[in-house]
């Protein structure tokens, strides 16, 4: 199993877009066949420097990078590049 996390720091006056951002992502649940969990959060805790995350896990990379290139991903993620100041990913087997 792989397990995918993505963290984004989004600008200010987005937390809408952000939300419906993040919904998109956890929408993407069972329509994306590939895709065994997904969940995703907005930070509550102002005094860090990441405004939300994404935390999902697929059976292996082949179907991590299926994901990457899904035009249903895409669509979702074309979202956010408007309204993030970063991005950071990791992947890992577990």
């Amino acid at each position: 199993m792989v397990k995918h996390i993505v963290t984004w720091q989004f600008k200010e006056g987005t937390e809408e877009q952000v939300k419906d951002f993040l919904k998109g992502l956890q929408g993407l649940y069972g329509v994306i066949e590939v895709l065994r969990s997904v969940e995703t959060g907005y930070n509550i805790n102002p005094k860090e420097g990441i405004s939300g995350a994404l935390i999902c896990t697929f059976d292996n990379m082949a179907d991590l990078n299926s994901y990457a290139t899904d035009p249903r991903h895409l669509a979702v993620a074309s979202k956010c590049k408007p309204i993030r100041t970063s991005r950071t990913a990791v992947d890992y087997e577990f």
